[in-house]
């Protein structure tokens, strides 16, 4: 009997054997056919190096950085030269992600600028303007100081970003101006987890942002740059500031900064309800410069110049129309990149529809997913900060996916009968922007509710509104207005294009206004939005049946997304903002909010679509407030106090499970299981706390690491500024 249960087990077990040895064959026969698509996995290589680098709690050594970078340059050789194709495809797979992970920190070394850590001024400083435009009823600007009174032993930043509330015609380009201002450091995020507008602003090379005091006064002008370099950046800079200048003296209103922003970037004025209602009906893509534009002007140019020159027999018969027409497309959409500042979705846009162009130049046939991939390696090593940017994970998101449906389209496209004539132009095209909305939403969801929490639910009927009169109408007209420009003959197109922009306005107004248009959702953590973008990667780059285990990953993100636990308390950088979760599962202030942008984002992030005053905690649900401070209670009964006032601290000492004190807490305060003080605050920034059983909480200076962009003042918060 023994002797024939083994059998049985040998057999099974051989069984099981040949069965996983056939599975892997298959599963190998298939990589193998799909080795062509190996190399759209380079970019994310690339990507996971620099998202490592950006995940360390502390800064790598530029030695060890750069010999990592070096030996992905040598395994990347080895690779190129290896036989085995295993081997290549690990060796190319590594060389891509010490590639990136050194380009992340060589990038950092170049930008690499002086931060202010403390609050300065009032100050007088002066500086050079770099870049204007409109913020509300203010102006922006971007200045390269030279001169802080006071201050000659700080080092300056490269740039500050400084508000201004009136504004005489001398916040121009390259203009020199003296003025007032107090300057603060970057803000850090408003609770772990949270944007990092520091480390944005690091590599955008701001050490500073601040508001002014009074108008700021022309001095002499400045000598040109020594760098010719820097003398040419400033050039195109006046030159975006001088045509975004003529558009808003034609068309003023959003009306005039939504042109601006389609032809030079500059979104400065557009108006926050025609920008949200833009947003909640799926147009926001049209105010960032991407594929729709540069197509439009690239290929409109192709069209047009091949157009003229074959209506010219002379050229026509003897000389290659095309090849001129795509030279003639290359160089507008690559003037068109400059004057846009060459956002990532631009640069994305420029460099397939580059690659497009010069595969006509050589009569080669350009394969957009190759393309595509090619366009994020070229911008994740030239800037791999854009990883982290919304901009760019959104337009990679949508172009990767209308790619890959595309692809799906052809290869199961079968011989039918010939469709009616009829309008059939009109029903492709509507089909087109259908599909398009519909994909582009559904790509970029994921990363909509990571960085805006929010999700569109109308973006296929307000595109379906709205892009026919952007393609047909706004779009020709902005082309025709800049090449107008020059010669003052641009009123009228501009016109023209302003109807466009007042239609589309009209159509997202309707749209982001129908019940249920827009659905407000609470933040994602990072894992998930990881776990979704691999499983999208997976599913987009492989033409095989398991493409679509790519769905595996995509519903871990999505149930990580749903079952993560919010923060029972947050304590936002001021140390006097304080909100807790009741019962009710939603987060209550106690008190009057005193850091409105805190608590905006806390309720945004936490999917609660509330007005700041509306979040305050009731004396019906037992939390009270007097001069002295605050007292709450969480949803399981504990109670949290907010001291405001130096003899509210021994009461709630002995009262209180978590106390929050605006004061220092320099006696001993042993009853609280939490004691979070304004030197605590000052230390390390917002909290977050879980309460329960186990006490578990998150700063943001834990969160952020000991990184460049998250300097912390070396003298003891709430010294005298200067």
């Amino acid at each position: 009997m023994a002797i024939a249960l083994d059998l049985k087990g040998r057999q099974a077990a051989s069984r099981l054997a040949s069965l996983l040895a056939r599975a892997l064959s298959t599963a190998a026969n298939a990589f193998l056919a799909e080795r062509d698509r190996w190399a759209l996995w380079l970019p994310a290589g690339v990507a996971f190096g620099i998202g490592i680098y950006f995940a360390l709690p502390f800064e790598p050594s530029l030695a060890v950085a750069s010999g990592l970078g070096g030996a992905g340059v040598l395994l990347g050789l080895a690779a190129i030269v290896s036989p085995e194709l295993g081997v290549k495809a690990f060796l190319a797979a590594l060389a891509a992600f010490l590639i990136g992970f050194a380009a992340a920190k060589l990038r950092e070394e170049t930008i690499a600028a002086p931060v202010i850590v403390h609050r300065l001024g009032p100050v007088e400083m002066a500086g050079r303007v770099e870049f204007a435009q409109a913020h509300g009823e203010a102006v922006r600007a971007v200045i390269a100081p030279d001169f802080l009174a006071h201050h000659y032993d700080l080092a300056l930043p490269a740039h500050v970003r400084v508000t201004f509330r009136k504004d005489r015609g001398a916040l121009v380009p390259g203009s020199e101006i003296a003025f007032k201002a107090v300057l603060l450091p970057p803000p850090a995020p408003a609770a772990p987890g949270d944007y990092d507008f520091g480390r944005a602003a690091f590599f955008e090379g701001l050490g500073a942002v601040g508001y002014a005091y009074g108008e700021p006064q022309l001095i002499a002008p400045a000598p040109s740059p020594p760098d010719l370099s820097a003398r040419i950046g400033g050039a195109i800079q006046y030159l975006r500031w001088q045509m975004s200048q003529r558009i808003h003296s034609v068309l003023a209103g959003s009306t005039g900064a939504i042109a601006s922003a389609i032809i030079t970037g500059d979104r400065g004025g557009i108006s926050d309800e025609d920008d949200m209602a833009l947003r909640d009906a799926g147009l926001a893509h049209v105010l960032a410069i991407a594929g729709l534009h540069m197509a439009l002007v690239g290929m409109g140019l192709f069209w047009t110049v091949r157009a003229v020159l074959a209506a010219i027999p002379r050229i026509a018969l003897v000389y290659p129309i095309k090849k001129w027409a795509a030279i003639a497309a290359l160089f507008g959409a690559g003037f068109y990149l400059v004057i846009s500042g060459a956002a990532a979705a631009t640069t994305r846009a420029f460099v397939m529809l580059a690659m497009m162009l010069i595969a006509i130049l050589f009569d080669r046939p350009a394969i957009s997913m190759r393309s595509l991939a090619i366009a994020a390696c070229v911008l994740l090593l030239a800037r791999p900060e854009s990883l982290t940017e919304p901009g760019f994970q959104m337009s990679f998101a949508a172009v990767a996916a209308l790619i890959a449906v595309a692809e799906w389209e052809q290869s199961h496209r079968r011989p039918h009968a010939a469709e009616p004539v009829r309008f059939a132009a009109a029903r492709r095209y509507l089909r087109g922007i259908a599909i398009t909305s519909f994909v582009g939403s559904l790509a970029t969801m994921p990363y909509a509710a990571f960085h805006f929490d929010r999700a569109t639910h109308y973006a296929v009927l307000g595109n379906l509104g709205a892009m026919p009169v952007m393609g047909f109408v706004a779009m020709p007209a902005a082309a025709v207005s800049v090449i107008a420009m020059p010669f003052g003959l641009d009123k009228w197109p501009l016109r023209v294009m302003g109807f466009g922009i007042d239609t589309m306005l009209a159509v997202g107004r309707f749209v982001s206004h129908l019940p249920g248009a827009v659905q407000i959702v609470s933040a994602w953590p990072m894992m998930a939005l990881v776990l979704v973008s691999l499983g999208g990667l997976w599913i987009v780059i492989w033409r095989a049946h398991f493409r679509w285990l790519g769905f595996a990953p995509i519903l871990a993100g999505l149930l990580v997304a749903f079952f993560v636990r919010p923060p029972d308390l947050l304590v936002a950088r001021d140390g006097a903002t304080v909100a807790l979760r009741g019962k009710d599962g939603l987060l209550h202030l106690l008190g009057p909010s005193a850091d409105s942008y805190s608590t905006i984002e806390w309720l945004k992030r936490d999917g609660d679509g509330r007005a700041p005053a509306a979040a305050i905690a009731a004396q019906a649900r037992g939390a009270r407030c007097d001069d002295w401070g605050c007292i709450g209670y969480s949803a399981d009964g504990e109670s949290i106090a907010l001291v405001l006032h130096p003899d509210a601290l021994a009461e709630d000492c002995m009262h209180a499970d978590i106390l929050v004190s605006t004061t220092p807490v320099r006696q001993p305060c042993v009853g609280p299981r939490l004691v979070i003080d304004r030197f605590d605050v000052a230390r390390n920034g917002a909290y977050a706390v879980w309460l329960g059983k186990t006490l578990r909480m998150e700063t943001v200076a834990e969160d952020r690491g000991r990184r460049p962009w998250s300097v912390k003042p070396k003298r003891a918060y709430g010294a005298a500024d200067d």
